[in-house]
This record gives C-alpha cells, sequence and structure tokens, in this order.
C-alpha cells in the first residue's frame, strides 16, 4: 500500500494528465494538415508543371482527377479492411507511404510517371479517412464528438492554406523548382505518420472483435452492408449532400489559384495568399457551427444556413471583379462552406450507424463525397478550354450547391436527446 503522503501527490498528477481522447485529437489533426497539404499545395504551381510537361487545362485537371479516383476507389475496402484487421495498424503504414510517394512524384521526369506516382499516392492515402474517424469516434466522448471532429477537420484548413502559401512563395516568388514543395510536404508527412503510430492507441484487435460480434448479435440481427447503408434515408442524403459540397470546394481549392492568376490578374506568393483564405475562414467557421449544434441537438437547421451562403459566396467569387468584394466573398465561403458543414455531417454518420460499422460506413460516407472531386477538376479544365474562362466551372459549383439543399430537405431529425459525459 502506497503511504498516505504519497496519495496527494499521485491525485495531483493524475489531475494534470492529458485526457487520451486531447492525444488523438491533436494527432488527427496534424494528419488531415498533411493529408490535405499534399492533395493541394500543387494547385498554385500548376502552371509551372503544365508548363513542364506541356498541358492543356483539362490535362492540368486530370493531375487531380487521377488522384482523387484512387483515393475514392480504394476507400471502402480500405474501411472494411481496417474494420477486420486492424485501424491504427492500416492507418499508420499507409500514411508513410503516403508521404513517401509525394515526394517520389516529384522525381518522375515524364508527365506519364508523374500521374502513376500520383495515382499511388491517392490509393495509399485511402487508408486515413474511415479508420481515422472510426478510432476518433471511439476514443472522443459523444457530448464533445462533433466539435472534436470539427478541431480534427480544421487541419484540413490548416494544411490546405500552408500547402497554398509554402509552395507559391517557395516556386512562385523565390523561383525554385516546381519538385521542391514535394519532397518537403513528402518528408513531413513521413514524421507525422510516426507521431500518430506513436500517440494513438488501439483496443485489442480480438477482444474489439469478439465485443462487436456480440453486440451485432444481440443489438444489430440484419448483416451491415453497403446495400443497407444506403437504404438509411439519413445517411444517404448526408452522403448525397457531402457531395455537392465537395463538389463546390474541389472547383475552388483547385482552380482558384489559377482564376486568380488568369483573370483576376495577381501574381507569385499574392495567389497563394488570397486562395489560403478560403481554408482559413473554416476554421472558426466549422469550430462555431459545430459547437452550437452540439449544445442544441441538431444538424438540420445548420445545414439550411451554410449552404445556401456558401453557394451565393461562390457565385460572387466570380461574378464581383472588386479585389475587396473577391476577398470578402471568399471568406465568407470559407466561414460557411465545406468545411463548416463537415462536422455537422460526420456527426450525422455517427448518430446513423452503429459504431461496429464506423469504418464501412465513413469510408462509403467519403467515397460517395470524393467522386465529385474526380470529376470536378477534369470538368471544369475542359469547360475553360472549351469557353475560354473559368467562370463557368465556378457557376457549376453553384447549382450543384443549389441541388445539395434540394437533397437536405429529406433529411429526418427528431427533437435534441440529451447525452451524459462519458
Amino acid at each position: 500500500m502506497a503511504p498516505r503522503e504519497a496519495q496527494p501527490q499521485f491525485q495531483r498528477q493524475n489531475k494534470f494528465m492529458i485526457p487520451y481522447w486531447w492525444k488523438v485529437v491533436f494527432a488527427f489533426t496534424l494528419g488531415w494538415m498533411f493529408i490535405n497539404a499534399n492533395k493541394y499545395f500543387l494547385n498554385p504551381i500548376l502552371d509551372n508543371i503544365g508548363l513542364e510537361y506541356n498541358l492543356n487545362n483539362s490535362q492540368l485537371g486530370l493531375v487531380n482527377s487521377i488522384f482523387f479516383l484512387t483515393y475514392t476507389i480504394a476507400q471502402i475496402p480500405a474501411g472494411a479492411f481496417s474494420d477486420k484487421f486492424g485501424r491504427k495498424k492500416l492507418l499508420v503504414v499507409g500514411f508513410i507511404l503516403y508521404g513517401i510517394l509525394t515526394g517520389v512524384s516529384g522525381l518522375m521526369a515524364g508527365f506519364t510517371g508523374f500521374l502513376v506516382a500520383r495515382a499511388m499516392a491517392g490509393l495509399s492515402s485511402a487508408t486515413y479517412y474511415g479508420p481515422q474517424f472510426a478510432l476518433s469516434s471511439e476514443a472522443i466522448p459523444e457530448k464533445h464528438r462533433t466539435v472534436g471532429s470539427a478541431i480534427i477537420n480544421s487541419g484540413s484548413g490548416i494544411g490546405i492554406a500552408f500547402g497554398f502559401i509554402l509552395s507559391s512563395t517557395l516556386v512562385l516568388d523565390m523561383g525554385m523548382k516546381w519538385t521542391i514543395p514535394f519532397y518537403i510536404f513528402g518528408i513531413l508527412t513521413v514524421l507525422v505518420g510516426i507521431l500518430i503510430a506513436a500517440l494513438v492507441k488501439e483496443k485489442n484487435p480480438d477482444a474489439v472483435k469478439e465485443r462487436e460480434q456480440l453486440e451485432k448479435t444481440s443489438v444489430h440481427e440484419e448483416k451491415v452492408s453497403v446495400v443497407s447503408l444506403l437504404k438509411n434515408r439519413n445517411l444517404l442524403v448526408t452522403f448525397l449532400v457531402l457531395f455537392c459540397s465537395i463538389y463546390g470546394f474541389t472547383v475552388v481549392v483547385t482552380w482558384l489559384p489559377k482564376f486568380l492568376e488568369t483573370e483576376r490578374g495577381f501574381h507569385g506568393s499574392q495567389v497563394g495568399l488570397i486562395a489560403a483564405l478560403v481554408p482559413l475562414a473554416s476554421i472558426p467557421g466549422a469550430l462555431v457551427a459545430s459547437y452550437i449544434s452540439d449544445r442544441l441537438g441538431r444538424k438540420k437547421p445548420f445545414a439550411f444556413v451554410l449552404i445556401p451562403i456558401a453557394a451565393i459566396a461562390l457565385w460572387a467569387t466570380v461574378y464581383v471583379h472588386s479585389t475587396a468584394l473577391l476577398i470578402t466573398a471568399l471568406l465568407i465561403y470559407g466561414l460557411f462552406g465545406k468545411i463548416a458543414l463537415d462536422p455537422l455531417l460526420i456527426a450525422s454518420v455517427s448518430e446513423n450507424v452503429h459504431q461496429s460499422a464506423y469504418g464501412v460506413a465513413f469510408s462509403l460516407y467519403n467515397f460517395i463525397g470524393m467522386i465529385s472531386s474526380v470529376i470536378a477538376p477534369w470538368f471544369v479544365g475542359y469547360l475553360a478550354d472549351k469557353t475560354g474562362s473559368m467562370t463557368a466551372g465556378f457557376y457549376s459549383a453553384v447549382i450543384v450547391l443549389v441541388v445539395g439543399l434540394v437533397i437536405m430537405m429529406f433529411f429526418k431529425e427528431g427533437p435534441k436527446v440529451k447525452v451524459k459525459d462519458v
């Protein structure tokens, strides 16, 4: 038995211990930072890549589309494998491989090799989304889940902004070769993968399987499958609204830097700084929306505020010509757009599916949403080649957001259910 005088000291030490779920939120926030930095840092330097390989807008769009194609195809298998073989193991291995392949992309001498490297990078990054939200949903107390998801998701905005600013500064201002950011982000991503491996724990896989099997038998007699998830009305609405939201966001993060340079006359790091306003502004928007939603226990009313404002701001981005109004429109889109909506949709998935199927459900959620990231880069590039302007592509995003608003009308939400602290 410990001496009596040692007990208060032990209690004081316990009092100041960092809760495990805080560590999970920190690790996965960093993970989202570099998953997204690696996806989008090349967009401000697309013209440099195009000059290297002699590409038109449609081919430049293909650079992003091929990444998201393999990323999207692998979502559901990755979620299923993670549920079966171990979420943390699959996530960490895929994340580190993603960093390595990002660096390898910069080594490719020809366009075909570059596309193959980007396709493989997209494939490896698919191991992150489903397992990550399964692990974080398991670790974060239910009362704080929406806010916790918002903090994790804020890493997306920070990462995109960091990628935009660093690549535009190094390449457009300092005149470095466009391959340098690939090496930098590749190394940083590998280091973050090692950190995630150190901080995040996973319950004993055999014990988890036994518990989940008992829960499936006693609570969910029917087999959980992709088809059964799609038959859930609220889940299907959530998936389709995400598709519409991601389409608009992909148009912005892919083509806004080039739009600013070719049609609004901005140059150098100005392009990266202005484009970074969208992901940076999204961070407070996501945190505030999720906090209020947690307090009221309702998701649908906020979607009916966020989506219309995002659509109007996106329309204004290409309609206005004043720099001040353009920056205002981008800030508003960031505050009310896709990243602000994400925590509400993520919480909706976790509330409408059993915990044992989180991996498959979140992977299906991301799979359907990310199909728009395959379509949007190439399609907007195609419209730009045909019309000679990028405005048509941005207007297509506005139309898709309006469709998402209509779909959200079919979401059924009951009154708030109070959740006890865990």
